[in-house]
């Protein structure tokens, strides 16, 4: 028993060990990741250059800030969302622009607070997108360009998301999917 036991244990920690060789930790700024969801459905999300983004470029943490596939999280929420606000037939295509996470990485606690993002709400979410709305026809039903921004995101309501690390840009864009795209504010803004 304690044989089989020890082999069981060695097979496991060889495969556990095989797998993490060959893993290399991604960032969302790193050549060979996506810059665009796969096509699929009736929404189209892409970004171009992620290093770009005020995110990592005025971040104190520039490591920690490219660290992860973040953007396609929330290009992914973005698809998730929209798809169940369109009509049947209207296709959607979302270009992200800029992101800037909620709070911000701040050096002067010490070399062992270098990772924590600091939330505060004087580092509110931002992201900066494109959008094209078409009918079934291919016909542009509406067209922009929109900052999402909430100055009061630490003032919301507690969700049920509490431990999402990228909570307050969802509900970013939540909130401007609802906005935008609800049939009765499409039809009355016309």
């Amino acid at each position: 028993m304690k044989l089989r036991t020890a082999l069981l244990t060695l097979a496991t920690a060889a495969v556990l060990a095989s797998g993490a060789a060959g893993a290399k930790s991604r960032t969302v700024t790193d050549p060979d990741a996506p810059r665009a969801l796969p096509e699929q459905g009736a929404v189209d999300v892409r970004w171009d250059n992620p290093e770009q983004f005020t995110e990592i470029r005025q971040s104190r943490n520039r490591f920690e800030a490219r660290r992860g596939n973040w953007v396609e999280q929330l290009a992914q929420h973005v698809r998730k969302r929209s798809e169940r606000q369109l009509a049947p037939g209207q296709r959607l295509s979302v270009e992200i622009t800029d992101i800037k996470r909620a709070g911000d990485f701040e050096p002067w606690h010490g070399p062992q607070f270098d990772d924590t993002r600091f939330v505060r709400d004087i580092y509110p979410p931002r992201i900066d997108l494109k959008f094209t709305l078409s009918d079934a026809n291919g016909q542009t039903i509406e067209q922009g360009q929109r900052t999402l921004r909430d100055l009061s995101f630490l003032m919301g309501a507690r969700t049920a998301t509490q431990n999402d690390p990228l909570r307050y840009e969802k509900r970013l864009i939540d909130d401007w999917v609802y906005r935008e795209f609800k049939p009765d504010a499409r039809s009355a803004s016309r």
